[in-house]
């Protein structure tokens, strides 16, 4: 029987166990990096190790989400990355490089390789032929102290594209789109990704990675492409064609499950507010008045997507009442478009121009006005995530956005009378590599600098064999790591504080919660009631790491999103599922629940009984833990763990 391209690279990368769906694996790691809203936690956790230096082969620090410099904490922040990778043997991506997945992707991804990235978005890197797969911080920290990464082998999708785009109109964004609008939000839970068919050599890496980039929305662990002569020409016109190989699927291999996709029969699709998979084709919604644009993020900001938009907007302006905002992915692309003109196009139609910076994606920055609608050609439009809860955004494909950013209103690009001068992939890029700094031979003399704000990381005791704590909330189904823990200028700056953040727990839910929590941990602590796929979206551990803070016990939900999942119980915190839906209806905020014989369940089957005490009546949850996952939680954590180790 013949391999799949994700058999092929994890068998090759196996350290322990079966590469059978739902069986434990170990892998050995090439890559990790890290971004910095993520980063610093993941700095700190791996200095507590004790570890002296990194022990995979590549690892880089970039900083692309916290660029504003408002006050001390983010510069701080930034220097100590910087001591921090030059001390433990990391590259280091200094402010206005660009975002990691795009820089990645230009300067450091290769095909066959696993990778690990503090950042849902990581799978960018698929595009590449590269499996690359988003973590917590404390995941990436243990595996660059020499640990493998551990995961339960997902399920393999192949995704067979047939047929060519409907260029200039139709784009990659459309592809990933009518993937969410047939699978959902939820559709790639437990499953990996795999695109394969004919169709596949009408899209170039960077498309792909558009691709790839947004698979984080289906759920999925990762998205991965084969690596072909598209594949070389990318990794040619970056100077490292020594870093290619080529990858693909064998003639006869075998999935789980098989999605076809016709790319000549895609439109131009778009995600209405508030989810990515709330998508229609355009021309359903054509007319409604539009009030700002944004074009870029790690999803479309390539050096030919920031081309195409320029010739869109040439010697055109931008509607009266329209904001365009345009951040290219990097500063290789900036340089580019900066050479050959497209900048000044951008410019003249009346673009503002932001740094090679995530920006208004995680509301830093460009936040849309009062229930006004805003277009963008990023990857989630969660309510609240741009920075105001009372505005409208849409997702859709980059040049349909400029298109909209002309005409003012939501417009089928078809309809208009706008050309685009054919683009091709080009045979060079420029390669400047003086914002990537290496780390030096002799790290010894080097001093990390933490700043005032730069706290420890907060440990958990172990587990105890009966928990007895207060309901504290209440929550519906696809609750996000945005609502748990938001993002945006005012809290992101405290990521390197945990006391700090923690008093922005679903802030924009329950104002009250941290308060309310701190005061439930003096008489045992908190637990937490979601219901299916709770903790969707960024990889935010914080999201974690701040209700362990506030003494939260457990999170008894429907289902779990696959990495905040994995953040709570690297925290010590159980994720534990109702075995009776019902129950989750008989409890309310307010009850006490005891679980009793812990350790005993955990060791054994993994069910447990709940008492809820305030209404008197008990029910069952489970937990499908690993080996691995029990110790961690008995533990207290994979900190603790580690350390004992």
């Amino acid at each position: 029987m013949g391999k799949n391209i994700v058999q092929k690279i994890f068998e090759s990368h196996l350290v322990s166990g079966e590469c059978k769906p739902g069986s434990p694996i170990a892998l050995r790691v090439d890559e990790v990096y890290t971004q910095d809203a993520t980063g610093t936690m993941a700095w700190l956790q791996f200095e507590a190790t004790g570890t002296d230096r990194v022990k995979v082969p590549l690892a880089v620090s970039y900083v692309d989400h916290n660029m504003i410099q408002s006050n001390f904490r983010n510069p701080d922040d930034h220097l100590f990355l910087q001591t921090a990778a030059a001390r433990f043997g990391a590259y280091f991506s200094r402010p206005g490089n660009g975002i990691c997945h795009q820089v990645n992707l230009e300067r450091f991804a290769r095909p066959g390789w696993i990778g690990l990235g503090t950042d849902s978005h990581t799978p960018t890197n698929g595009g590449i032929g590269m499996i690359a797969i988003g973590v917590g911080g404390l995941d990436a920290a243990t595996v660059m102290a020499g640990m493998p990464y551990e995961i339960v082998m997902p399920k393999v999708v192949l995704v067979r594209l047939a047929g060519k785009l409907q260029r200039p109109w139709v784009t990659a964004m459309d592809v990933i789109l009518e993937l969410l609008r047939r699978l959902t939000v939820k559709g790639g839970v437990g499953k990996i990704f795999e695109y394969g068919g004919p169709g596949v050599e009408d899209l170039n890496v960077t498309e792909r990675a558009t691709i790839t980039n947004m698979g984080a929305e289906l759920g999925a662990t990762t998205s991965v492409f084969p690596s072909d002569e598209r594949t070389r020409h990318f990794l040619k016109a970056q100077g490292r064609e020594d870093h290619w190989v080529e990858l693909k699927a064998d003639e006869d291999a075998e999935y789980d499950e098989i999605i076809e996709i016709d790319l000549s029969s895609l439109e131009p699709l778009i995600a209405q507010p508030h989810s990515p998979d709330n998508v229609v084709p355009i021309r359903e919604i054509a007319g409604k008045k539009v009030h700002q644009v944004c074009i870029g993020s790690c999803t479309n900001s390539s050096y030919q997507a920031m081309k195409a938009v320029a010739s869109i907007l040439r010697g055109r302006k931008v509607a009266d009442h329209v904001s365009l905002h345009i951040n290219p992915g990097s500063k290789q692309v900036y340089e580019m478009i900066a050479r050959d003109g497209s900048l000044s196009d951008m410019i003249a139609a009346g673009a503002r121009m932001l740094e090679s910076s995530c920006g208004p994606c995680i509301g830093m920055g460009g936040s849309p006005g009062t229930g006004q609608v805003s277009i963008r050609s990023y990857n989630r439009n969660f309510q609240g995530r741009c920075g105001n809860k009372n505005a409208y955004v849409y997702l859709t494909n980059p040049l349909a956005c400029a298109v909209m950013a002309v005409t003012g209103e939501i417009t089928d690009p078809r309809t208009t009378n706008i050309e685009i001068e054919p683009l091709t992939e080009p045979d060079m890029f420029i390669i400047n590599d003086n914002m990537l700094i290496p780390p030096p031979e002799d790290p010894s003399s080097v001093e990390i600098i933490k700043g005032p704000n730069i706290k420890e990381v907060p440990i958990k005791d172990p587990v105890t064999d009966e928990i007895t704590a207060e309901v504290l909330i209440k929550l519906g189904d696809n609750i996000t790591t945005d609502d748990i823990m938001p993002a945006g200028a005012q809290v992101l700056p405290l990521r390197s504080n945990i006391p700090a953040i923690s008093e922005y727990v679903f802030h924009n839910i329950d104002s009250d919660f941290a308060r309310r929590a701190k005061e439930a941990r003096q008489r045992g602590g908190g637990i937490i009631i979601g219901g299916e796929n709770y903790g969707q979206g960024s990889s935010r551990e914080h999201a974690a790491i701040a209700p362990m803070y506030l003494g939260i016990k457990a999170v008894i939900a429907l289902s779990f999103a696959r990495i905040h999942r994995a953040n709570l119980i690297n925290f010590g915190i159980l994720p534990l599922r109702f075995r009776n839906s019902e129950d989750m209806k008989k409890i309310d905020p307010g009850d006490i629940l005891t679980i009793k014989n812990v350790k005993d369940a955990l060791q054994s089957d993994g069910e447990f009984t709940v008492v809820n005490t305030t209404k008197g009546f008990e029910f069952k949850v489970f937990a499908d833990l690993s080996q691995r996952e029990k110790e961690l939680i008995i533990a207290g954590g994979l900190l603790p763990y580690v350390r004992n180790r």
